[in-house]
C-alpha cells in the first residue's frame, strides 16, 4: 500500500478502489446490497464503516483484501491486529460429520444420555458468560456444551425429548451470538439453522421466538438485511398469535426480537420500516415496565433506546444519535450489550470529530468489558480512525489504549 493511501480512512478507501476500477457508486453499492446513498456516506466518513461481514462484502467486490480497507500493508496489519479468537473446536462441534446420520453417531453412542440437569446449567453458564463479555470463556465451553446437548435430544426418551430440544436449541443461540459477534457469519448461521430445528421440535413459542431472533441476526451478519428485516416481520406475526403474547417473557422475546430488525432495515436504508419495529418495540416495553432480563434478552426501555441510537448512525443520523443517546443509563444492563451501545456512541463523536468524549467513551467501555473492547471489530476500527486524527496523534492514553489492543 502507498504512503498516501495508508493515511486515508476506510471509507475513503472505499472510494479509492473503486474509482481505480472505474465502478459506479451505483454498481458497487448493489453488489454488496446496498444503496447509493449509504455507500456515498461511507465514502465520505459520514457513516461508519464498522460490521466485518460488510467490510469482507466490499472487499469481495473491488477484488482486494479486507487488509486493503482497514488496515496498513500487510506486514504491518499482522502486527497491529490481535489474533483473533480461537472458534476451530467450536467449528469441529458444529459441523462434526457423524451427526448427519443416526447410524454413524450410534456407533459411537454413550451408554447412558447426558444428565439435564448438568446440560441446564452449562447453558445458562455460557449464556451468562457471554452477556458479561467473557467471550474467551463461552468458546471454551461452547463446544463440549453443543456436542453433549446434540447428544441429549438424539437419545432422550419421550417424557424428556421437549427439554432436551430446549437445551439444544440455546445451546446453538449462544454459539449463533458469539460467532457473530466475531465476525464467523457463516458458522453463526449454521448454529442459529441448528437450533431453530431443535426450537420447533419443542412446539414451545418462547424457544421458537428466541431462535427466531438468531437468525435475524445471522442474516444480518451475512450483508443479508432485507431479508432479516422481512424475518423479523414474519416471526412477530408468529408471535402475535400466541395465546400468551402479552406475558412478560412473550413482550421481551418479540419486543428483543424487533429491534435487530429495525436496524437491519435502517441499514438498508428504509427509514419507515426501522422506525416501525422500534415503535412497536417501545409499545412492548412500556407494557413490560421495567428493563428485564427474560430468556436473555436485556429487554426493556434502555435496550430500545439504545436500539434507536444504532438506528439513527445506520440512516447517517449522527446529530439525532448524540441526542438519543444523552441520558441512557446502562449501568443495569448486561456489560456485552451496555459496551457495544458505548461503541456506537464513540463513533458518533468521532464523525462529529469530537476525539476527547469518543477517547473518554471508549475508556469506560474498557473498564467495563475489556475483553470485548480488545477484540470487537468495531473498537478495533474506532481506535485506528481516532489516532489519525490531530487530537488522536496527541493523545497518551489513546496511545495506552492502542498499545492494550496490540495496535502498533
Amino acid at each position: 500500500m502507498s504512503d498516501q493511501r495508508r493515511h486515508l480512512s476506510p471509507g475513503q478507501r472505499v472510494a479509492w478502489h473503486r474509482v481505480r476500477r472505474g465502478m459506479a457508486q451505483e454498481v458497487l453499492a448493489g453488489l454488496v446490497g446496498r444503496t447509493e446513498d449509504w455507500l456515498s456516506k461511507i465514502e465520505n466518513d459520514r457513516a461508519p464503516l464498522d460490521r466485518l461481514s460488510v467490510i469482507r462484502a466490499l472487499a469481495d467486490a473491488l477484488r482486494v483484501s479486507v487488509f486493503d480497507l482497514i488496515g496498513p500493508q500487510p506486514a504491518a496489519s499482522a502486527r497491529s491486529l490481535a489474533s483473533p479468537p480461537d472458534v476451530s473446536a467450536v467449528r469441529s462441534a458444529l459441523t462434526d460429520h457423524r451427526q448427519l446420520s443416526t447410524l454413524l453417531a450410534a456407533i459411537e453412542a454413550e451408554p447412558e444420555p447426558p444428565r439435564l440437569d448438568v446440560l441446564r446449567r452449562d447453558v445458562i453458564a455460557v449464556m451468562t458468560d457471554y452477556q458479561r463479555s467473557h467471550y474467551q470463556q463461552v468458546l471454551t465451553h461452547l463446544p463440549a456444551l453443543l456436542t453433549q446437548t446434540h447428544l441429549a435430544a438424539r437419545e432422550a426418551d419421550t417424557a424428556r425429548q421437549p427439554d432436551a430440544d430446549r437445551l439444544a436449541a440455546l445451546a446453538n443461540q449462544s454459539a449463533a451470538m458469539i460467532l457473530t459477534k466475531l465476525g464467523e457469519s457463516d458458522l453463526a448461521w449454521i448454529a442459529a439453522q441448528r437450533g431453530l430445528t431443535a426450537a420447533e421440535r419443542t412446539a414451545d413459542p418462547l424457544i421458537i421466538g428466541s431462535l427466531f431472533r438468531s437468525v435475524v441476526h445471522a442474516l444480518h451478519s451475512q450483508g443479508r438485511l432485507d431479508e432479516a428485516a422481512a424475518m423479523a416481520q414474519d416471526a412477530s406475526r408468529y408471535l402475535r398469535r400466541q395465546p400468551a403474547h402479552c406475558s412478560p417473557m412473550f413482550l421481551s422475546i418479540h419486543g428483543t426480537l424487533l429491534l435487530p430488525g429495525a436496524v437491519a432495515a435502517a441499514r438498508a436504508g428504509d427509514r419507515t420500516v426501522a422506525m416501525d419495529y422500534l415503535a412497536r418495540a417501545e409499545q412492548m416495553a412500556d407494557q413490560l415496565g421495567s428493563d428485564a432480563n427474560h430468556l436473555w434478552t436485556a429487554f426493556g426501555p434502555t435496550n430500545v433506546r439504545i436500539h434507536r441510537v444504532t438506528a439513527a448512525m445506520a440512516l447517517g443520523d449522527v446529530l439525532t444519535a448524540l441526542d438519543l443517546a444523552t441520558g441512557i443509563d446502562t449501568v443495569r444492563m448486561p456489560a456485552e450489550r451496555a459496551v457495544r451501545h458505548s461503541l456506537e456512541v464513540v463513533n458518533a463523536y468521532h464523525a462529529r470529530n469530537k476525539i476527547d468524549q469518543a477517547v473518554t467513551e471508549l475508556l469506560a467501555a474498557e473498564r467495563r468489558a475489556a475483553e470485548q473492547v480488545h477484540t470487537h471489530v468495531m473498537s478495533r476500527q474506532v481506535v485506528h480512525q481516532l489516532r489519525e486524527t490531530t487530537t488522536g496523534r496527541r493523545s497518551r492514553v489513546l496511545a495506552d489504549l492502542a498499545r492494550r489492543m496490540n495496535i502498533i
